[in-house]
């Protein structure tokens, strides 16, 4: 064990994430290994970790590679996951997983977006559906402000108090899971948006669904989400592929048209 000369700025960022994880220091010890001894010399800075052990701790606390980033900086270190754009030569074989995707669920609607919601690539089947969005809307178009704003899709989805229990509950865990400041912002931004809140009804249905209204009539979405389980660069590590399938005949039979 080596001792620190002075105290390490991970060791607080550690047992930040060990308590939003809700692990006592014996169980993120046994979990991942170590002595609770020196885990708390860690915590507290009185030792300062090797590389391989924030890894080792941060993967068992499934810490974000981006925070993973972070906490390796903090320990003195540099990053271990590269962070390249979306068209960089290094990432083509994403970029084109990412087109056939995209391809392959039209006509019904498919977009990739980034950690923060932000829209990054669509499918054909995604213009109709924004059609009536604000322009400002879509000069850095977020999926879930377009989603929720009265100037954008909000006014259309006709299970609204519905769809925004889901959409802002499910970015509350991701908040709280990622520790982002960046979607916390954001959820308090969607939060105060009109359109009231309601918990699904319990009414045998198996997802909740977005149902827009159109000149075709209704139009039931039900959502799937895809993302890259094994990428190391943190472009595509945070990108999410996020289908609407129809749910039900008349939706598919409207889109296929």
């Amino acid at each position: 064990m080596t001792t620190a000369t002075a105290a390490s700025p991970v060791g607080p960022l550690l047992r930040e994430w060990r308590r939003r994880r809700h692990f006592s220091q014996l169980d993120l010890s046994i979990e991942a290994g170590i002595s609770s001894r020196h885990l708390s010399f860690v915590e507290t800075g009185r030792s300062r970790p090797s590389r391989s052990m924030v890894l080792q701790l941060a993967q068992t606390l499934e810490v974000p590679k981006r925070e993973q980033n972070q906490l390796l900086i903090a320990a003195g270190f540099a990053p271990a996951f590269p962070e390249r754009p979306l068209d960089d030569p290094e990432l083509a074989a994403i970029r084109a997983g990412l087109d056939r995707v995209l391809v392959a669920y039209e006509p019904y609607p498919c977009l990739v977006v980034d950690r923060g919601w932000n829209l990054v690539m669509a499918n054909a089947g995604v213009a109709p559906i924004l059609e009536d969005v604000a322009p400002h809307l879509m000069e850095s178009p977020n999926a879930l402000r377009i989603s929720l704003h009265p100037e954008g899709l909000a006014p259309r989805i006709l299970n609204l108090a519905e769809w925004r229990f889901h959409v802002l509950g499910r970015l509350a865990r991701e908040a709280a899971a990622s520790g982002s400041e960046l979607l916390r912002a954001l959820h308090e931004e969607l939060v105060d948006y009109p359109g009231g809140m309601q918990a699904g009804i319990d009414d045998g249905g198996v997802a909740v669904p977005m149902v827009l209204d159109s000149p075709d009539g209704p139009l039931s979405f039900i959502s799937t989400v895809t993302t890259f389980g094994t990428a190391l660069d943190l472009t595509a590590a945070e990108l999410s592929i996020e289908a609407f399938l129809p749910a039900d005949d008349a939706t598919a039979r409207a889109l296929q048209g």
